[in-house]
């Protein structure tokens, strides 16, 4: 069966044929190919697919037949470069993928851009890959850009390098030339504590020492690249180990009144059951494993690591898309609002402390704060800069983040694939990173903000007290909670006209009222969310201090977000009235009403413990 480009669902024609004849498929692997601009990349995945015979049928003669038409000579990366503007400017731009073949494994390789412009498409192909390939120019030597993929295959994770020295017919196949190479580039990569398995001479050109061993080199007596390749060992055990599922989205099916949630998302490690007793973080939320579903088939008892999967709960909790679905059993990712991580960044600006990017770990998205610069090392030569006030393009960053709500993660010598995240800047991914150690901090940087704000805070010369007694009650920021429905909101504006009736200064806020404010925000995006809550806070600390009673109603508010209006609303307080059997984590709630509760009762309910906790007069004027 000849080898073909992956089909849209990423997955190897080949693979499903064997799976059509219902026998099991072979090994696979992914290798990332990486390497400065014209190191002879596509030329060596091209080398060895037609070496393996693992071009489609033709495929070769074609090409060939093409170069003869254009009069062009005839190159092995030209199999490979089927973008329109990768053809005519030269350079691999994007990860372009494709597959050869062994009696032992398929493989599928990823041919990662070697210029320094599309570094952060190089870094696509690596994640995925479990092990690399790092070609350098013997004519040209080391550069700098081949200095900065090893820091990224280092930081990645990636342990399984072979480094091919390639193009040794432009220096006379010299040994001294590659014993040089082999020399300095090993002492840089030792800085980086990554051991390649191996440094080989070649020419992908002419084919030496791709598939077997030629006689350009007898001094050289090591494996091929083929040979090197097949002796990686495939990355296994992912499913031994702690359950890693990120919920990317959650389903709720409403016809014949089904109550279900469908939580969906794919396993990164570890393996789900039926039957498993799960926390989702940062939530806390718990629960038991119901079902694993399956489309069109029967419900499996199980899932693994790699598996796209969609599951239901003995209890129907509501999680937001972006948690950490973990074995209670399993021992636990970490929860927190900062961490030290290395930072690889790309973005044309700079990252700097104060600005609000978005971070992607996991299926988290939420926004992000440089909170600390603890370091910058140019990867090139790996010095380090102290002292830098902002990391630059192409920089190394050992830096301390801070989120604005918290995420679930786990520690790179722990576990690398929870611990990987990007930065997204002005819609971009700017950089990737590694999360080294979470951290704690006295004071957040939305705290500080606070803190800042009180000192500096222009009062007037009318005291809470004296607004207390001129309107007969006390200021409160009252927040109803629950779960998505129409009467959520409506409690909480006849809540307002009851107190207006009653004589008491209030007003109703919507939180979409907050989001028209923001202008050409995606409403749907974490980092609107955050502002809306922001705002929504800052502007309760405004009406509550004029004495006003505060009203807004959040659907599916959970802890966090409740103690941001808390902070924000310093030093007023918080009333939370909660409709529905789950409460928002921890925060304590002051009301709890059924959702069964007649609505006129559950306002009678809120304007009794407001009257008790002495906000309003337990009279009417």
């Amino acid at each position: 069966m000849n080898a073909q480009p992956a089909s849209s669902t990423g997955v190897s024609p080949v693979l499903h044929e064997r799976d059509a004849r219902g026998t099991s498929a072979p090994e696979q692997m992914d290798l990332v190919v990486v390497g400065h601009v014209d190191h002879g990349k596509s030329t060596l995945i091209g080398r060895l697919m037609a070496d393996t015979g693992s071009l489609p049928l033709g495929k070769l003669e074609q090409v060939k037949a093409l170069c003869a038409r254009n009069a062009r000579p005839f190159e092995y990366a030209f199999l490979l470069d089927a973008l329109k503007n990768e053809q005519t400017q030269g350079i691999t731009i994007d990860t372009a993928r494709c597959f050869f073949k062994t009696p032992r494994r398929y493989y599928i390789i990823h041919d990662a851009p070697g210029h320094v412009e599309f570094l952060k498409n190089m870094v696509t192909g690596a994640a995925r890959a479990e092990a690399a390939l790092l070609l350098i120019d013997a004519h040209e030597g080391i550069q700098e850009n081949t200095k900065r993929h090893g820091y990224i295959l280092s930081m990645l994770g990636l342990r399984q390098v072979a480094v091919l020295v390639n193009k040794m017919d432009l220096v006379g196949y010299s040994q001294p030339v590659f014993n040089l190479i082999t020399q300095e580039y090993s002492e840089f990569l030792a800085g980086l504590g990554v051991r390649p398995a191996r440094f080989i001479p070649i020419a992908a050109r002419e084919g030496v020492n791709i598939v077997t061993l030629s006689q350009p080199m007898p001094w050289y007596a090591g494996p091929s690249v083929l040979e090197q390749v097949e002796s990686f060992t495939k990355m296994s055990g992912d499913q031994d180990r702690p359950l890693r599922l990120p919920v990317q989205d959650v389903y709720k099916f409403t016809e014949a009144e089904d109550e279900r949630r469908t939580i969906a998302g794919t396993i990164d490690t570890g393996t789900l059951r039926a039957g498993d007793e799960v926390l989702f973080l940062p939530s806390g939320k718990k629960s038991t494993v119901k079902t694993i579903e399956a489309f069109s088939a029967e419900n499996p008892r199980e899932a693994t690591a790699g598996q796209a999967v969609g599951l239901t709960l003995t209890e129907q909790i509501y999680v937001r898309p972006g948690e950490l679905l973990v074995r209670r059993s399993d021992p636990p990712a970490r929860v927190g609002t900062r961490f030290r991580a290395n930072i690889f960044w790309m973005g044309r600006a700079p990252m700097l402390p104060g600005k609000r990017y978005k971070l992607k770990l996991g299926a988290a998205r939420v926004p992000v704060e440089l909170a600390e610069i603890r370091n910058v090392l140019d990867a090139s030569e790996l010095t380090s800069i102290r002292g830098k006030r902002q990391v630059d393009r192409h920089d190394v960053g050992e830096c301390v983040f801070e989120t604005a709500r918290p995420v679930a993660f786990d520690l790179a010598a722990e576990c690398e694939k929870t611990a990987r995240f990007v930065i997204v800047d002005n819609y971009e991914i700017a950089g990737c990173g590694m999360v080294l150690e979470q951290v704690s901090a006295e004071e957040s940087l939305l705290a500080k903000q606070v803190h800042r704000r009180e000192i500096t805070w222009q009062k007037g010369h009318v005291t809470p007290a004296e607004r207390a007694a001129q309107y007969h009650h006390k200021g409160k920021f009252v927040v109803v909670v629950g779960e998505p429905h129409p009467g959520l909101p409506q409690l909480a504006k006849q809540l307002e006209s009851r107190l207006f009736r009653e004589g008491v200064h209030t007003y109703y806020l919507s939180l979409s009222n907050v989001f028209d404010c923001l202008g050409g925000t995606d409403e749907s995006s974490p980092l609107a969310h955050e502002e809306q809550l922001r705002r929504l806070g800052e502007l309760a600390r405004l009406v509550t201090d004029a004495g006003l009673v505060f009203i807004t109603a959040l659907e599916n508010a959970d802890q966090h977000d409740l103690a941001k209006l808390k902070l924000l609303n310093e030093p007023h307080e918080l009333f939370v009235v909660c409709r529905g059997d789950e409460t928002p984590g921890s925060f304590p709630v002051n009301v709890q009403l059924s959702p069964k509760q007649d609505q006129d009762e559950a306002i009678q309910a809120v304007l009794q413990a407001l009257k008790d906790q002495g906000v309003t007069p337990d009279y009417s004027i």
